[in-house]
């Protein structure tokens, strides 16, 4: 996808306002898994997760190519929004984000500090993502779509520094939302001409890439039932899902409970906070541990932006024997489709 030198020149330009995000091997979490392991932290950026990368390597290049540009317009729940907000600023620039109403206070309010103008639409992501585009057309902003080439260039970065540090790493866990993070990461390993495997991770209760994998073309599904908002897809992007077939070993499913559990070994081994899809690595490795044991394991914590009042009723109940997860009302957090 990216030749190293591309590569390199990314990493330029996510130095020149980031530091390299930690990787650390947590003895707990090796015990755990059975297995040596390290963590990329991406939590530890900025903005709380891996996407602020991407979102500066687009508004550079959009300045490159059109200094003229008046700014960015898009959809999202929370991470990708952030990241527009965060490199927009610095680069002078409009970012017009278009949320579903009812989305989390907590992220509106993280975009809104970090400059960006925060417009609620629709019901659903869905309905945010089509106005957005719909607003494109008429307010002279430059529409980002979830995946984008200059998206994936800045976030495989953090792949990059990864696999430079270890590339004695056999297998490689990275959660899937829009498909950016993983097809950075095949694009890093495949630049260093590693052989380190990679899996895709989803919750089960949103299956969509798993599905698509299976089948070799986009299956879209009518609902995401997860609360691993940053997992919850329902239509697989083309060209990511290509480009994930060709360079992953397969896509692995964990339950919201798995993850919520893989949240608090977060906590408890390494006192990191994770969000849904910042823990599924981890809880697909700990489902996986059997067949890890001699191998050398990466998991990507690509984010911790949890709503306290979602962590409340989703995790913590689990260090609670014979507790259950609190159940939400209709139309609250038990459903986020399609965040980016």
């Amino acid at each position: 996808m990216f030749s190293l030198d591309e590569l390199r020149r990314a990493e330029a330009v996510v130095r020149a306002t980031l530091p390299p995000t930690p990787a650390i091997a947590w003895p707990l979490i090796a015990r755990r898994l059975g297995a040596e392991a390290v963590v990329k932290h991406e939590n530890h950026n900025p903005t709380g997760a891996f996407k602020v990368r991407g979102g500066l390597t687009l508004v550079d290049a959009l300045k490159r190519r059109d200094p003229a540009a008046k700014g960015l317009v898009s959809a999202t729940r929370g991470n990708h929004g952030q990241s527009l907000a965060f490199a927009g600023a610095r680069a002078g620039l409009q970012v017009r984000i278009y949320v579903p109403r009812g989305n989390s206070a907590e992220k509106n309010a993280a975009m809104r500090a970090l400059g960006a103008e925060l417009v609620e639409f629709g019901d659903d992501f869905q309905a945010a993502r089509e106005e957005a585009g719909r607003a494109a057309s008429h307010c002279g902003l430059v529409a980002v779509p979830a995946f984008h080439r200059d998206l994936v260039r800045g976030v495989a970065t953090y792949a990059l520094e990864l696999l430079t540090e270890r590339a004695d790493l056999d297998i490689l866990y990275v959660p899937i939302g829009q498909g950016s993070g993983i097809c950075g990461c095949i694009a890093a390993r495949d630049a260093l001409g590693l052989k380190t495997e990679i899996v895709g991770v989803q919750a089960s209760g949103a299956p969509a890439y798993a599905l698509s994998f299976a089948a070799g073309r986009v299956i879209a599904t009518n609902s995401s039932d997860t609360l691993a908002d940053g997992v919850a897809t329902r239509a697989p992007d083309e060209e990511a899902l290509a480009i994930i077939r060709r360079g992953a070993s397969r896509v692995a499913l964990v339950d919201d409970e798995e993850i919520g559990e893989a949240i608090r070994a977060y906590w408890t081994d390494s006192h990191n906070l994770a969000e849904g899809a910042g823990a599924a690595p981890l809880a697909a490795a700990i489902k996986e541990r059997d067949r890890l044991a001699g191998k050398k394991v990466g998991l990507v914590l690509s984010g911790g932006n949890i709503d306290f009042e979602l962590f409340q009723r989703w995790v913590a109940p689990l260090g609670r024997p014979g507790a259950a997860i609190t159940q939400f009302a209709p139309g609250t957090a038990r459903r986020r489709e399609g965040k980016i």
